[in-house]
């Protein structure tokens, strides 16, 4: 007997594509090429309130930070991160899949990032796995194989990449009645700041009431795990990959990043958000298994 699938990942137009939960939305990816990157947004937390924001409260040059995104500020020299320092762009050139479940819908994608000359410099297969983790909560992960069209690209030091996340205003230390804190508790930018964690939250109330929160995993199978971090009170964080130095990509050796957002209720929920870091650190990467009936793309996890 037919049972519909939970969490569905549902197409839309102009270049959206919703992640629904019991008919209920919890994201949504945007990649229309009239930015200069995709990005998730809403985020939305258990009370269905975004919990991120598109753009700095008060720094109109930060337009470049939409929600939840990828870029990086130093890939052969070219900067992916920033607005207005060139034609270069992420482009995402095809989904490859989309895969409902009962528990984790799914989105399989590929993005080439083209500098000013139209020239692709990396490609990256995004995996985006929506989970419904119960009472409204949700783990995204977000794992990407990055692979360089010629023999080597070196990834230059920079705090800027590569996944970076804008909080709500409400949720941040600056601007709202936030707090910024580490898995082992240590508590604000000063503290954090390029320090490495598993893991970091950030939580407030993004609407002035009724508190959530977003805490940033970076998975142990990540280079230079556990990540330096780069964070700051207005809002902001981001596993900073190549804050301590260049990482080169080779032709034969992809790059393979795996993180996740954990989107919950409360106020830094210590103990619960210990148990989804352990979950999804023990748990195997997404692959793709092949044709599964009238597919021709099946993702399941490794064993």
């Amino acid at each position: 007997m037919y049972v519909p699938p939970r969490i569905q990942v549902v197409p839309l137009p102009d270049y959206q594509v919703a992640f629904l939960a019991n008919g209920v939305e919890r994201l949504r990816w945007h990649f229309g090429r009239h930015y200069p990157r995709p990005f998730l947004y809403p985020v939305l937390d258990p009370h269905g309130v975004p919990i991120t924001r598109m753009g700095h409260p008060a720094a109109p040059n930060h337009d470049h930070h939409r929600s939840v995104w990828f870029g990086h500020a130093n890939v052969g020299g070219v900067n992916f991160w920033a607005d207005g320092v060139g034609s270069q762009q992420v482009r995402q050139l095809a989904w490859v899949h989309y895969q409902d479940g009962q528990n984790t819908g799914l989105a399989f994608v590929r993005l080439g990032w083209f500098d000013a000359h139209n020239a692709e410099l990396l490609r990256q297969d995004l995996i985006i796995a929506c989970t419904d983790v119960g009472n409204g909560e949700t783990l995204v992960e977000l794992q990407s194989e990055f692979r360089c069209p010629g023999t080597e690209l070196v990834l230059g030091k920079t705090n800027f990449g590569f996944l970076g996340v804008r909080v709500a205003a409400g949720v941040s230390a600056l601007f709202g009645g936030g707090a910024l804190r580490a898995s082992d508790g240590t508590a604000g930018e000063k503290s954090i700041f390029g320090k490495r964690y598993p893991w970091i939250d950030y939580s407030g109330y993004p609407r002035g009431y009724l508190a959530s929160g977003i805490s940033y995993f970076d998975h142990p199978d990540n280079p230079r795990h556990p990540t330096a971090w780069h964070v700051r009170d207005d809002g902001w964080m981001c596993a900073s990959l190549c804050m301590n130095g260049p990482l080169v990509v080779r032709k034969d050796a992809p790059l393979r990043l795996r993180y996740a957002l954990y989107v919950h209720a409360g106020i830094y929920p210590k103990e619960r958000i210990a148990t989804e870091w352990e979950r999804f650190a023990s748990m195997g990467a997404w692959i793709n298994v092949g044709r599964r009936g009238p597919y021709r793309t099946w993702l399941e996890r490794a064993r």
